[in-house]
């Protein structure tokens, strides 16, 4: 259970993902359902500090605010600001005693700074992604994805990715509905789909060329048996340019997506549903629950049997 956050600020910092960390753990939602936070913005040293937008943003609290926060948050910065030993060391307490760890984008680089992502999976960035791994040559920088969890490490990729990873983490500890709250009341998916991998080729198709229709279909037809071959015969392309021209769109394998959005149904299923596993199964097109249990430990680190005891909606579960 998280009660108490505290977002670290240093010079350079991006006032957007700032604005992330006060949007998902800042405000007071009790009067629409939603959770509410101890949220504390704090900095190595206290007054004006230096956005990347030009201008400054007055922060109260020291690091103090660290000491006893169930969740530290590294805002992203700018990558040329050098990490103060006195936050690494804030950085390492925290992680020693147990607390969560959560670098937005570029903050990956203070994790990193502070030796904490020494043989962890990580993200940040696409851009930063080859200069992180470079830092931490015994990290695994994924670039390719919009959040990485490891043990009670957080690393979130570029912007909006952060959102991503702040609803992850109100999920992972509060439950799928606290989730649904505040991305109801943010006005954005609880669980988004894809990676960043998407981003780093133009995602925007030529006119008329969009795969959009196609996905729309795909995921209203989650339970049939979805092979390349037919698929590219309803896209009117060669398997070939349809493979391409779905990578470029998507960032993934027409198999990999497909295998991800029917994890997704499933979880949705397993949240809201009292169906049985080997049902759900069925219902998403992996046939078997045996296949489902595979894909949900290779994709999520649980069963399906351990995510519904965890997420599963008692208020759904009864009507």
């Amino acid at each position: 259970m998280i009660e108490k956050v505290a977002a670290v600020v240093v010079p350079g910092v991006a006032p957007f993902e700032m604005g992330i960390a006060y949007e998902v753990f800042g405000i007071d939602r009790r009067d629409t359902g939603g959770p509410t936070f101890d949220f504390t913005l704090c900095t190595p040293e206290p007054g004006l500090v230096p956005t990347k937008g030009g201008f400054p943003v007055v922060v109260e609290r020291g690091l103090e605010a660290t000491e006893d926060a169930d969740v530290v948050i590294v805002v992203a910065y700018s990558v040329e600001t050098e990490p103060p030993p006195v936050l690494l060391d804030a950085l390492r307490r925290a992680h020693e005693r147990g607390a969560w760890l959560f670098a937005e984008c570029s903050g990956s680089f203070m994790l990193a700074a502070a030796g904490l992502l020494d043989g962890r999976r990580c993200t940040t960035h696409w851009m930063y992604a080859d200069r992180l791994a470079a830092t931490v040559p015994t990290a695994k920088v994924d670039p390719d994805v919009l959040f990485v969890e490891d043990g009670r490490i957080l690393t979130s990729a570029g912007t909006a990715a952060g959102i991503d990873a702040a609803l992850h983490l109100v999920r992972t500890e509060l439950g799928a509905e606290a989730a649904r709250h505040i991305a109801r009341r943010m006005v954005v998916p609880p669980q988004r789909d894809g990676g960043q991998a998407q981003y780093v080729v133009d995602p925007l198709p030529r006119e008329g060329e969009s795969l959009s229709g196609l996905l729309s279909w795909m995921r209203e037809h989650l339970a049939e048996p979805l092979s390349v071959p037919a698929l590219a015969r309803r896209a009117v392309l060669s398997e070939r340019t349809f493979a391409r021209r779905f990578r470029d769109e998507t960032g993934t394998t027409p198999a990999a997506w497909l295998a991800r959005q029917r994890v997704a149904r499933a979880q949705e299923l397993l949240e809201s549903t009292d169906a049985t596993v080997d049902e759900i199964a069925r219902l998403v097109g992996f046939g078997t629950a045996a296949v489902l249990r595979h894909h949900f430990a290779r994709t999520l680190g649980t069963s399906p049997v351990a995510y519904r005891r965890r997420f599963a909606c008692a208020d759904e579960m009864a009507s």
